[in-house]
């Protein structure tokens, strides 16, 4: 995506004598000398192990990225965590947090439809999922009574102790009103529950009646009692504008944690030595681009727009390509990279893929796959509504490429229509 100005930077970090090269813009090698030098990186070499946490210039950056994200509000460099990608801290958050009590185990709820990042995780270290549903209809909003319903139906078998939000939404696309974070938080702090916010979109938003709130920004402004509230955020360099998600680099907030809590997790962290340190370097740049004045800012800052307003065009052109066919129903594309349409099966579909031994939206999937080419994956790897079928795809394709996708589909659905009716 909008790399060129990261690939330099991680370039001269990775072979430093590229500093004589007058193809390089001296903004990206002073970039690259502030995080070689000094006792940041050992050595000054991203071959060397960095502190377990992360290098301490990189987690100062991010700190000041959060501070002027969130409009000023204080953020200490010593509650950051870099790791590799988001999955990595938000499996240790999780992991530190797993503490069963009297023999129940520990609960996490988590949203349906969900990035399986979360059930895996559950499902690994022998915790509870309760599963809440977000709202179709409402643009897939968190709903406070779904939330109600979801907590005392699980406190019989589990300890409930997590609230997974993922805002903007993976795979659902939405992104949550300030009311609805509000409402959110008011919740979690009335029912004792740690928010673990995956705010890895936070740069995609595409509605005009959306923007992205953090959720450190409304609890702060939200005041006592609610500033009080224990909380981890997420970030990544795999998502928004840059897509590096195989250089791995991602960080962690915490807020409010217990201090011996967070000596704990930190020596958790180091029995794993530390995240790569060139993805670390790539987050370095996410947090801390080019500012205007310096020589790659203009390269960067066209990269940038071009891509999120590519993906703008994009999101508003899935949407309405899926509500123009026949038994889709989408939701608007108001942020992150996906859609996840509800369609509706005939009966004879819903029998053909009972027949084949495979859910009904598994069946359409694969259909779809052998007579198109065409991958998407089915709502059922998700969650969903039990009776709904749904699948995710991305907007991700360059628009000629998307166009021609979303042609190929609209042909094929006809076709299956026609045969199952």
């Amino acid at each position: 995506m909008c790399d060129l100005v990261y690939l330099q930077v991680t370039a001269l970090c990775v072979y430093p004598e590229l500093m004589k090269s007058p193809d390089f813009p001296e903004d990206t090698k002073e970039h690259a000398r502030t995080i070689l030098g000094g006792k940041c990186c050992g050595g000054g070499s991203l071959g060397a192990y960095s502190e377990s946490v992360g290098v301490e210039v990189i987690r100062r950056h991010v700190a000041k990225y959060i501070e002027d994200r969130d409009g000023g509000i204080k953020c200490d460099y010593n509650n950051v965590i870099l790791s590799g990608g988001a999955s990595e801290a938000i499996k240790s958050v999780m992991e530190l947090l797993n503490r069963p009590v009297d023999g129940k185990p520990v609960g996490v709820m988590v949203p349906i439809p969900q990035y399986p990042l979360y059930s895996a995780t559950v499902a690994e270290f022998g915790m509870h999922q309760i599963n809440y549903y977000l709202d179709e209809p409402r643009a897939w909003a968190l709903d406070i009574p779904e939330l109600a319903r979801a907590l005392e139906e699980s406190r019989s078998t589990c300890i409930p102790r997590l609230l997974v939000v993922i805002n903007p939404g993976n795979p659902t696309g939405s992104v949550l009103t300030r009311q609805n974070i509000e409402d959110i938080i008011k919740f979690a702090f009335e029912n004792r529950l740690i928010i673990m916010a995956d705010e890895v979109y936070q740069h995609n938003v595409y509605a005009a009646d959306r923007e992205f709130h953090s959720f450190k920004k409304v609890i702060s402004e939200m005041g006592e009692p609610y500033n009080t509230m224990e909380m981890a955020s997420f970030m990544s360099c795999s998502k928004g504008y840059m897509g590096e998600c195989g250089l791995r680099g991602g960080y962690c907030e915490l807020l409010n944690f217990d201090p011996k809590v967070k000596a704990m997790l930190f020596k958790m962290i180091s029995a794993k030595l530390c995240s790569t340190v060139h993805g670390q370097a790539v987050m370095d740049c996410v947090v801390n681009p080019p500012k205007p004045g310096d020589p790659s800012y203009e390269l960067y800052s066209q990269e940038r727009d071009a891509v999120l307003s590519s993906l703008k065009e994009r999101a508003a052109l899935i949407a309405e390509t899926f509500n123009s066919m026949e038994g889709f129903k989408c939701n608007q594309v108001q942020g992150a990279m996906y859609a996840f349409p509800q369609l509706e099966l005939p009966e004879k579909a819903i029998e053909a893929a009972k027949a084949a031994g495979q859910a009904p939206d598994v069946f359409y999937a694969f259909q779809l796959l052998e007579n198109t080419g065409i991958c998407v994956v089915p709502g059922s790897g998700f969650g969903q509504r039990p009776g709904t079928y749904h699948f995710r795809t991305t907007i991700l394709p360059q628009t000629p490429l998307l166009k021609e996708m979303l042609a190929r589909m609209q042909e094929f659905h006809q076709t299956f229509i026609k045969k199952y009716q």
